[in-house]
């Protein structure tokens, strides 16, 4: 992206708009409710692994945090960190409203693409997050707990859309092979959830996203239609794999010199 500030903010900022309004059709202001759209294959009964309708009240909060980064970037231009992720950030949410175009004209396939690109950016853009820490306690919550609680839930979001794309397509054994196939795509979860702990240094905001995510396929297996025991306790067990994780590679963490200098230096060239 440009390394003009002012133009990479507002670059930003136009893919936020962009995002908005691809919202506002998700929401069913502009077009068809997620859950309805694509024939209904991306509804909370879908699919043994597809999250009960109140875990996606958590897409409030990334939205609240997305626009609360869009008005920091502007206010930090000049931040080596928001230079560094600023082009991968505006890519996000142009993915975000991609992935709701194309669900809303049924083309299952390609939110496949769309979502799994979005994870691989986001991935990205956290990792780059960690190569300097955040200068402030608004920057920690503002960009380090957004873009970590948005990346945790697509991460779910993801092997939930893949595994509504195969049911669509027919790929549905039935019976208790729906629920062991079930069970292996949460172990993916919780095996994605440990590579970033320990690729990511322990962030607490993707772990949090992710069990919430897991934890509402437990409470939806329970609750809905599509009982099943073995799906809501491999859930269960998936969230708390990735929340041990992500505390024992917390607690592997030392202090770097690295880590420390950048704040020192914020801090004296602020005072």
């Amino acid at each position: 992206m440009t390394s003009n500030p002012i133009l990479r903010a507002s670059l930003v900022t136009a893919s936020a708009v962009v995002m908005v309004i691809g919202t506002l059709a998700g929401f069913g202001l502009l077009g068809t409710r997620v859950e309805e759209s694509s024939g209904g294959a991306l509804s909370s009964q879908a699919t043994l692994v597809a999250p009960a309708t109140t875990a996606f009240s958590i897409w409030s909060l990334i939205y609240l945090g997305l626009i609360a980064y869009v008005v920091w970037q502007w206010w930090a231009r000049g931040n080596s960190r928001a230079a560094r992720i600023s082009w991968l950030a505006a890519l996000s949410m142009l993915l975000n409203a991609a992935w709701l175009g194309v669900t809303q004209v049924g083309l299952l396939w390609l939110s496949v693409v769309v979502i799994l690109t979005l994870a691989v950016v986001l991935g990205l853009l956290v990792q780059r997050l960690g190569q300097s820490p955040p200068a402030s306690r608004v920057e920690a919550v503002v960009v380090d707990g957004t873009f970590g609680v948005y990346l945790g839930w697509v991460s779910v979001a993801t092997v939930a859309n893949i595994t509504a794309v195969l049911v669509d397509a027919g790929v549905d054994p039935g019976g208790i092979w729906s629920e062991a196939l079930a069970v292996l795509v949460l172990a993916v979860a919780a095996l994605l959830g440990a590579v970033y702990a320990f690729r990511l240094d322990g962030r607490w905001a993707i772990a949090a996203a992710m069990t919430w995510a897991v934890g509402w396929i437990a409470a939806g297996r329970l609750g809905g239609p599509l009982y099943s025991t073995a799906t809501a306790v491999a859930a269960i067990a998936a969230g708390i794999a990735i929340l041990a994780a992500t505390a024992y590679a917390r607690s592997r963490r030392t202090a770097r010199p690295a880590d420390i200098a950048p704040l020192a230096t914020t801090s004296a060239g602020r005072g």
